[in-house]
């Protein structure tokens, strides 16, 4: 008994779980591209590599474990599929590794905070969450994204004094990361990061539309990485003419290559499209917050960033008003998808009319199919 009641609670736990854990990837994947370009790889020849590993790594489990429930293949879904790649692979992940390069990796992370609140708006948008403003939990999800806009636009526009949270740290020294920040273009790059959460957003919800009728996570993910790889190389081939920027070693590009595309793009992509098709896209993207807690911290002691006042006070805004979305969402009721009873109503079979549904009729002693001229099904309460 005690077993049972601890694999339910797993069960439940599980999407909460995943989520928790692509955001200690994500944190590591912030640290080790930032080291890499700052000793001089091209972002747009990383993000091809990533998916060229991505697809490498994921797409013969898609082949073998997806080939029987695998669906065919449309020209309408595939033009959603490049639609796909193109909005993650070649716009977000481009812009956001050009904005950690104008900014910091910690200032990148804090954007990806607003995520939740710009995922929120579009959702609604395309009528994938409901609002009721006469309802505690829909004015607690409104207000929380106005909250997270506000943080967003203080982290923009007030930089403020830097606050050294961990004085004596190893790797780049105070100095040069001063440096490199001052002579960074800090509006630019927020201005890139916010177009990048933008694109995101889109992402997560075109792909809680194609689940719809692509109910095979893993394969989805193996198709995003390799129309990923050929659109992220046609931009890398057009935005970087030097054939040296291609070279590769086993060094710090090589991992943050291997590192990003395995755990970032390959696992990420995968987990994503389950816990949206379960969940929605709006909780997908509800645990940003500790990848930014986790980044602010392994970029003070890895790489000696510098946290700004302006980042700290806007990142807990954002934070709060996070949670208040989270907060409306758990509160939501579920719509069922299946025939519901009333408590305390007696639970009666349905009654089936032989001559309406295709059943055999053997009540007078000969066998005979009554063809249905229409589908009959139940349909949920609302």
């Amino acid at each position: 008994m005690g077993s049972s009641v601890v694999m339910e609670l797993f069960h439940k736990l599980k999407p909460y779980l995943a989520m928790l854990a692509l955001q200690f990837g994500y944190a590591g994947m912030y640290i080790i591209s930032l080291v890499s370009m700052r000793r001089g790889f091209s972002n747009w020849v990383l993000v091809c590599y990533r998916h060229v590993t991505a697809t490498i790594a994921i797409a013969p489990f898609a082949y073998f474990l997806e080939k029987k429930i695998r669906p065919k293949m449309t020209k309408k879904l595939f033009l959603k599929l490049l639609v796909l790649g193109f909005l993650e692979p070649v716009v977000d992940q481009n812009l956001y590794y050009l904005g950690m390069k104008y900014t910091s990796a910690t200032f990148a992370s804090a954007t990806v905070n607003m995520l939740p609140a710009v995922t929120f708006i579009m959702a609604v948008i395309f009528r994938l969450e409901r609002l009721n403003l006469r309802k505690a939990p829909s004015l607690a999800k409104v207000i929380g994204t106005g909250i997270t806009v506000t943080g967003a636009m203080l982290m923009t526009l007030y930089r403020g004094p830097a606050i050294n949270i961990i004085p004596y740290s190893h790797g780049i020294s105070h100095h040069d990361a001063a440096s490199t920040a001052t002579d960074q273009h800090w509006v630019m790059g927020t201005i890139l990061l916010l177009s990048c959460i933008v694109s995101w957003a889109g992402f997560f919800i075109l792909q809680n539309k194609v689940l719809d009728e692509y109910p095979a996570e893993m394969s989805l993910a193996a198709l995003i990485c390799i129309i990923g790889t050929v659109e992220t190389g046609i931009v890398a081939l057009i935005m970087e003419h030097d054939l040296s920027a291609w070279a590769i070693g086993f060094d710090s590009r090589l991992l943050a290559a291997t590192y990003s595309g395995i755990v970032c793009s390959g696992i990420a992509y995968y987990i994503q499209s389950v816990v949206n098709r379960i969940k929605g896209p709006v909780f997908v993207t509800a645990f940003s917050p500790l990848s930014m807690i986790i980044t602010a911290v392994l970029g003070t002691i890895i790489l000696a960033e510098q946290i700004h006042l302006g980042s700290l006070i806007g990142a807990v805004v954002i934070v709060f008003g996070l949670y208040s979305v989270v907060w409306g969402k758990s509160k939501d009721k579920k719509v069922p998808d299946k025939l519901t009873f009333d408590e305390g109503a007696p639970h009666e079979l349905p009654v089936v009319d032989k001559k309406a549904s295709g059943v055999v009729d053997v009540s007078n002693g000969t066998a005979e199919w009554n063809a249905p001229e229409k589908k009959l099904g139940y349909q949920a309460e609302p």
